[in-house]
């Protein structure tokens, strides 16, 4: 692949791609969020702060699959050899296009299931760790195929796990890369929408420009 036409990634890609995707499917307001840490995602004249994280079963398939979907393409077999090439000298999407480099890869491999990732950001922001926005939210990419069973029961967690917290999470944002579940953490509902191929590769080449 040509180096000058090879997709360039940092740490926020995946802040901005969930920044685009929250604009373009949840809510135009989003459109003054902008990368920081501590939230990942922050619009201070607004007062709005979301962490930006990922729940994955801990195993390279997944996550291997997980990037190639983000990234609206096809799911395939990695040799040995490509894996520990890709791993140790980060080459993007340069063997087949589909294949994920080292930051990625760094990336998801410090993902923790559905569960513990909440459990450690409820905890977070309610020790002032992501500061005093008047709104929190959380996105979260997961790749567990959830239910609505699923997704309610999770709902019903955060909100018992933050119920005597000053500071909490108002909303829940489940990316599953054709679905976002739009959860609201104070009544206790949600809405489920569909993200089409195409949105995902427009999310994607949008999110590999850097700002």
């Amino acid at each position: 692949m040509n180096e000058g036409r090879k997709p360039k990634y940092d740490t926020n890609f995946f802040e901005r791609y969930a920044r685009i995707s929250l604009v373009d499917l949840v809510d135009k307001r989003f459109s003054g969020l902008r990368n920081d840490d501590c939230p990942d995602l922050q619009d201070v004249e607004l007062s709005i702060g979301i962490e930006v994280t990922r729940a994955i079963r801990e195993n390279k398939e997944v996550a291997h699959a997980l990037i190639n979907e983000i990234a609206g393409r096809p799911v395939m077999e990695v040799s040995e050899d490509e894996w520990i090439d890709m791993t140790r000298y980060g080459y993007g999407y340069g063997i087949h296009e589909n294949l994920i480099g080292k930051i990625e890869y760094e990336y998801w491999s410090a993902a923790l299931p559905l569960k513990r990732i909440i459990e450690n950001k409820v905890r977070k922001v309610a020790d002032g760790f992501y500061g005093n926005f008047a709104e929190f939210g959380l996105y979260v990419f997961s790749k567990e195929n959830l239910t609505d069973r699923i997704v309610n029961s999770t709902i019903s967690f955060i909100m018992k796990l933050q119920e005597v917290n000053k500071r909490k999470y108002t909303c829940m944002y489940i990316s599953q890369i054709h679905e976002m579940f739009v959860c609201n953490l104070e009544n206790a509902s949600f809405d489920m929408i569909e993200i089409t191929k195409e949105q995902c590769r427009k999310f994607y080449h949008e999110a590999i420009i850097k700002e």
